[in-house]
């Protein structure tokens, strides 16, 4: 059995990280799958998924000083959309993450969430999550 859910969001900022914790849970409750894996996918190509803390609201202003710091967006790239640095950021990041669940609950470390990663907003995006039992 599988199935698949897209997920519309707005982004407000330049670069921001949104939690995705709830949507994940709703796309879970939905497929009525108790033990499989999940696929949480961005098709976008300046925004990522990822996996980081949710206690701590300093950890994502760090995250984001530290991508600007290594991703500056120079005056000397040649991308004609002038969003270099957000095609950077979004290559380290990633455009997926997959999660295992277990009994029907998706199985994190104590402080971990699931973040959609914007790189070149404010724009409206979307997501996937494919879920697979067994």
């Amino acid at each position: 059995m599988s199935y698949l859910k897209k997920f519309s969001l707005s982004t407000q900022d330049k670069q921001e990280f949104k939690l995705l914790d709830s949507y994940l849970n709703e796309a879970l409750k939905e497929s009525g799958v108790k033990d499989g894996m999940m696929l949480v996918y961005c098709p976008h190509t300046t925004a990522g998924i990822t996996i980081n803390e949710n206690a701590d609201p300093d950890v994502k202003t760090d995250l984001k000083r530290a991508l600007d710091d290594t991703f500056p967006n120079h005056d000397y790239f040649v991308h004609g959309e002038g969003n270099s640095d957000g095609h950077m950021k979004s290559s380290l990041v990633g455009a997926s993450e997959l999660l295992i669940i277990h009994e029907g609950q998706l199985i994190f470390g104590t402080w971990q969430s699931v973040y959609f990663t914007e790189f070149d907003g404010p724009r409206q995006r979307m997501f996937y999550v494919k879920i697979l039992e067994g």
